[in-house]
Parts: structure tokens; sequence; C-alpha cells
């Protein structure tokens, strides 16, 4: 043990400059190192991507990591790379070429680290056949609440998760989530066939951070006055990438610097707004949901929900980035009837009829020339716009229909298909210089590509057609035909950028009356999501119950105080009920108690001989609340 830990922390400091690790994480690590198949729960920011990728290092062989998160795999293979680690991603949308350079490095390159692989991958021929020439020392599952049919976002990919143990039943497996509730925690366990139950738990009590639900008509006039009064940056949330401009436009012209951010710009356009923001050029960022993955920005003062979030998973990761620094912050969730009703009905769209899910798939299908007993694997273009008159339904219809049957497991859309133009060696060595002294049209091409990046012999490299055009004084088109001209003399493959999102098939195609669901699944996961719709509805509306209490029960944590900070806590005293009032009638409470009345009911009634009964219940429920009772 005292080796490993000296082993880890040395690892921890060589690579991330850190002299100790945060709470839990240690423990987390030792835990892994000592072969044990592990759950760890930590809230957003509590540094979950640490706990695997410090025993990954420190284990032999490869750390196999399995995430739904394109764009979050993407981010931390690249800052891997920045580490000097080897790693590497296979994710839906990738070329054959690619997926094979990536698993021969790993099947034979002993320095590759970790390979960042989507739920989906998992079933596929190729991929399970190389699992057998791999030395796999850790098997990460992030997001691990996707494994769970009770979880807020199940994906069917994730149950091949546990037929991986058969190729390695000596490695010990690492899941984690920021959010998962008891029933979801202990699926977790079952579903990757853990041993024993093994659960590392942070509180996800946040005592920095105060929770606020308002009721406003003026949206607008509120905001101004939260950013007026709570100075430094800020995250406001909203639910459409149209209403993320609209907001940052208004806010601008109110002297605010804002700026949007949603999954449909361009990956350069993305990058570069989230680096003014992580670096204080802009104060506010306005986005969709699509924003916060894997950013670990410490000194965001107030994260502000202008639409009703569909969860309170979703909720509390998107308010529980304000405040990493432990300094004061606030998250402040603004509301009126409309949104209650727009939930409401939101819900209930994104459970469209069975009929009209099945018939998007046969659309789909027959669009992309599909036919029965084909398509696993293959990605195509994905244009919304086509659908709608041979589906003869609305966007809105056919998006939730396609968002229905990602979540069988059907299918992925990949709404940042936008993705760079990527470029990898075929041939090198005397063959590379025989081709380009019988070529010498293209060899100065060749030389001044090779110049520019490095890394093209081992894998797939990002390019830039404009500056390779401008170094090489031609046009962007000229570029691009002179690279694909190259690519199908065999020289090199080469990746053009995409501009639209891209849909993967990740099964054979079936009649459509033989989809992979019946009436009882479909109804078992609409009674699950109306479930936590109503636990939104419940943290919403509550005007008795402490919002930080509400969360923290939600999660499974029973035994919390009330915060004394949020709108419930600091209205108590409000709503019909005075606080002179208040206090004769608590005195009355504890005077009963003390007489010997202990029984909730009876003393009730007792009170209640003097004082309302309302009034009593609440008083109560206070005392209680605050372990005066």
């Amino acid at each position: 043990m005292a080796d490993y830990k000296a082993r880890i922390l040395g690892i921890l400091t060589q690579y991330w400059g850190y002299d100790s690790f945060r709470p839990m994480q240690e423990d987390i690590i030792l835990s892994v190192m000592n072969g044990n198949d592990t759950l760890a729960l930590l809230p957003t920011g509590g540094g979950k991507s640490i706990c695997f990728q410090v025993p990954g290092l420190a284990l032999d062989g490869l750390c196999i990591v399995i995430s739904p998160l394109i764009a979050l795999m993407k981010d931390q293979v690249a800052n891997l790379r920045k580490r000097g680690i080897k790693a590497s991603a296979l994710y839906s949308g990738m070329s054959q070429h690619e997926i094979e350079l990536v698993l021969n490095n790993c099947a034979f390159d002993p320095e590759y680290k970790f390979l960042y692989v989507s739920p989906e991958r998992l079933k596929t021929d190729r991929f399970r056949a190389t699992l057998q020439k791999l030395k796999v020392g850790l098997i990460a599952v992030d997001e691990a609440h996707c494994i769970s049919q009770w979880g807020y976002d199940f994906r069917p990919p994730y149950l091949q998760i546990a037929e991986m143990r058969q190729f390695f039943p000596k490695t010990p497996i690492l899941a984690l989530t920021a959010t998962a509730t008891p029933g979801v925690v202990k699926d977790i366990q079952d579903q990757l066939h853990f041993p024993k139950y093994n659960v590392f738990q942070k509180s996800f009590k946040r005592d920095n951070l105060t929770y606020y639900v308002v009721r406003e008509e003026n949206k607008n006039g509120r905001m101004l006055r939260i950013m007026n009064s709570f100075p430094g940056t800020g995250i406001v949330y909203v639910r459409n990438r149209r209403k993320t401009q609209e907001t940052a436009e208004f806010l601008k012209k109110n002297g605010i610097s804002a700026d949007f951010y949603h999954a449909g710009l361009d990956g350069a356009t993305r990058d570069r707004k989230q680096d003014e923001w992580m670096h204080d050029q802009t104060r506010v960022i306005v986005s969709t949901n699509a924003f916060g993955m894997g950013i670990d920005k410490p000194d965001v003062r107030f994260v502000i929900h202008i639409d009703i979030p569909d969860t309170l998973e979703g909720y509390f990761q998107e308010a529980g980035r304000g405040g990493r620094d432990e300094k004061d912050s606030v998250a402040i969730m603004l509301y009126d009837d409309a949104d209650i009703r727009e939930l409401k009905r939101n819900f209930e769209l994104t459970f469209p009829p069975i009929e009209a899910i099945r018939k998007v798939y046969n659309v789909l299908c027959n669009l992309n020339g599909i036919a029965i007993g084909d398509g696993e694997g293959r990605s195509f273009p994905f244009v919304i716009g086509q659908l709608l008159k041979p589906c003869g339904m609305n966007m809105i219809a056919i998006y939730n229909a396609i968002k229905f049957l990602e979540k069988l497991g059907i299918i992925y859309l990949n709404e940042d298909g936008k993705k760079k133009s990527q470029l990898s060696m075929k041939i090198g060595g005397d063959v590379l210089s025989n081709f380009e002294h019988a070529h010498p049209e293209e060899d100065e091409f060749i030389k001044l590509i090779l110049r520019s990046y490095s890394g093209l012999f081992t894998r797939f490299v990002n390019i830039d057609e404009e500056e390779i055009a401008q170094r090489a004084g031609m046009d962007v088109e000229a570029c691009q035909k002179m690279l694909m001209r190259i690519a199908r003399m065999g020289v090199w493959s080469y990746s053009p950028r995409t501009e639209i999102p891209l849909i993967t098939f990740l099964a054979n195609r079936v009649n459509e009356n033989y989809l992979y669901f019946s009436p009882d699944i479909y109804q078992r996961r609409k009674e699950v999501a109306q479930k936590r719709l109503y636990e939104v509805l419940r943290f919403v509306k509550t005007t008795d119950h402490c919002r930080s209490q509400l969360l923290l029960e939600y999660f499974g944590e029973t035994t919390s105080s009330p915060c004394g900070k949020c709108d419930v806590c600091r209205n108590i005293y409000k709503d019909e009920l005075e606080k002179k009032e208040f206090e004769t009638i608590a005195e009355e409470v504890k005077r009963c108690h003390q007489n010997g009345i202990s029984d909730y009911k009876e003393l009730i009634l007792e009170v209640s001989k003097k004082f309302t009964q309302e009034k009593v219940i609440k008083v109560v429920r206070w005392l209680i609340d605050q372990g005066k009772l």
C-alpha cells in the first residue's frame, strides 16, 4: 500500500503538477490499484478523470475508457497528449482506416496507455477481435449512470460492458458518475457484475452554493439585476440554440460582456468562445446544456437557468459548475407558469407514438439505402429536413423519434458532426521515396505536408486546408483537390472536414414492426421519466422544504440540515406567518414536548387547540429540520 501511495502521488506530480489529491481521489485510486471493482460518485468538479487516469498510468497495460460523450473524449485525449501521454479514441463516424490505425497502435505499441471508446463500439466484431490482443490494466466506465434503466440517460450499449470481463477476468472496473440515485447506485454495480458492492461517495452537499428558484415574469430584467448584484463570471442556461443568441445579444445591449454557445457551432468557434470565457475575456456565456463538459473554471459566481431543466440530475450538474473554488456562489432558476406548461409538453413530445417512431426508422433506412439485415456500423450525413415530407410529421416530432431510437441503442446521432479535416500516411520509407521520384508534381506538396505536421505515420492528425494552401501558394479549392488526388493514389488517407451532423446505425436494419422494444418497455421508460419530471416540479414549486435538502434527498442523503440560505429558508417567516407568531407557536410546541408529548400527531393536535393547524405543522416541520425538535 505504501508503495502504491508513493507511486500514484509521483504520477500526479509528474503529469499534473499537483502535490496532493482532492478529497476521496486517493481512496478511489488505491481501491482500484488493489484490484477491486469500484464505483466512484463525485459531484461535478470533483476530479473524476484523475481517478482513472492516474491508475491507468500506474498499472501495466492499457486503460480502456468507455464514455458516451464524443466531445469529452476528444478533449481528454488532446489533454493527455499535451502531457506526453499516448492516447486515442474510437467513436461513431470514424472511417475504417482511422479505426484500424487506432486499434493497431493500441495493440502493438506498449506506450499507448489510454483508449477511449464509445459504448456502441463494444459490440463490433473488429473491436472484440482486437480485445484479445490487448493487455488491459483497467476498465473505466465514465457516466456510469447510463448503464441503469432507472438512470436519467440510459443507453442500451452500456449493457455490453460486462461482457468484456470474459477477456479480462482479473482486470478491475472503475465506474464513475456525478449523479446517481440510490437505486441507480445499486443497479450500476449489479449490471457490471461487481463481486461485492464497493462505493466511494463524496457528499453532494455544496455549502458554498446557494440555490434560488424565483417565479418571475420579467426574466431578462431579473437576470440583469442578478448580474449586477453578483460580480464575476457566470453561465446562463437556456433550452434551445436560438435562445442562446437572443439572450447573449440582450445582455450585450445592456452592457454585459456575453457570448453564446451551442453544439451547432463549428468546433473552432466553440473552442474560441470557450477559451475567451475561461480567460475572462467574456464575462457571461449563454448556452444550451452542450456547455460544461470537462470545463473546470473555478471562479464561476453565478449559474442562471431561465428555462426549467428536464431532470434534477441535469440541473445539479449544471448548477454545480458554480463555485468550484469553494467561494460563495449562487444557482438561480427563473420560471413562470408558461415554463411549467412547456416542461409538461416537452415530456409528452419526448415519447412520440410507437407508430411514429417506426415510421421515422423506416424512412431513415430508405433514405440511406439500408436494406434489411444490413447497416450496422455505417454512418451518413443527417439532414432532418429530408425526412419531413416522407414522414409527414413536423421537425420536433421527427427529432424526438430519432432521440428515442438513439435511447434504444438502434442509432446514434452525433450532433457534433462537424469535425476538422484529418490526414494519415499510408506509405513511408523507400516506397514513399520511389513514389515521389515517379511523381515530381506531387513531390513538393507531400514534402510540405510532412514538414507541417508530425505524427502522420502513426495516427490521424488534424490539418488546416487554408493554412496549407497559403504555404503552398495555391487557393483552398486547389489544395483540397491535391489532397484528394494524392489520397486516391494511395499515399495517405484524407478525411475532409464535415459540416453537418452524422447518424450511425448501431445495428442491422430490421422490419419496422420488429424494432427492439415492446409497448411494455415503452411504457416503463415513460413511467421512469414521469417520476423524474415530478421531482423537478416538486423542486420548483416547493415553499416549505430547503432547496439543498431536496436535492440531497433525491440523491439519497437524508440526514442533511437546512442550508439556511436558499429562498425557501429565507422566506420561512413569510406567507401569512409573521415572525412573532412563529416564535410564539414554537415556544408552545417546545413546552408541550417538554411536558411529555412526543408523538407527532398528538403534538400537532395539542398545539392546534390554540393556533391554526396549518401554521402549527409549518412550525413543527421547521423545528425538526433545524434539529431543534
